[in-house]
C-alpha cells in the first residue's frame, strides 16, 4: 500500500459518517450522536487530526442567544473529506462478504 493513499481510522470514519448525515456539528453533539462510540476526552484530538488532514473544517460560532456559555467550534466535512469517506465506504462494501440466507 502506498504511503500517499489516505487512511481513515475507525473514529475518523465515524465522525465523517455523522457529519455526512448532519452536515455540521460541534464536538459534544458528535459525542452524543455517536451513542457511546466517541468519548469527550478523545473527540477533540481526533477532530484536530482530521482538520490537519483536510478532511474537515471548523469555525467558531457564538452560542445561541440566551444560552450563555462559551463560543462553540462547529465542524463540517470538506469536499476532500466527503470523497475520501465515500471511497472508503465503497471499498468496505466490496470487501464485506455476502450474507448467506
Amino acid at each position: 500500500m502506498s504511503a500517499d493513499l489516505p487512511r481513515l481510522s475507525g473514529k475518523e470514519a465515524l465522525i465523517l459518517s455523522l457529519l455526512t448525515a448532519e452536515t455540521r456539528l460541534y464536538g459534544l453533539q458528535l459525542v452524543d450522536a455517536s451513542r457511546g462510540r466517541l468519548k469527550r476526552g478523545t473527540v477533540y484530538v481526533t477532530l484536530g487530526r482530521m482538520e490537519d488532514k483536510g478532511l474537515i473544517t471548523s469555525r467558531t460560532e457564538d452560542p445561541p442567544d440566551g444560552a450563555g456559555g462559551l463560543p462553540r467550534r462547529i465542524y463540517e466535512p470538506t469536499a476532500h473529506g466527503l470523497r475520501i469517506f465515500r471511497a472508503w465506504s465503497a471499498f468496505l462494501r466490496e470487501l464485506k462478504p455476502a450474507v448467506v440466507r
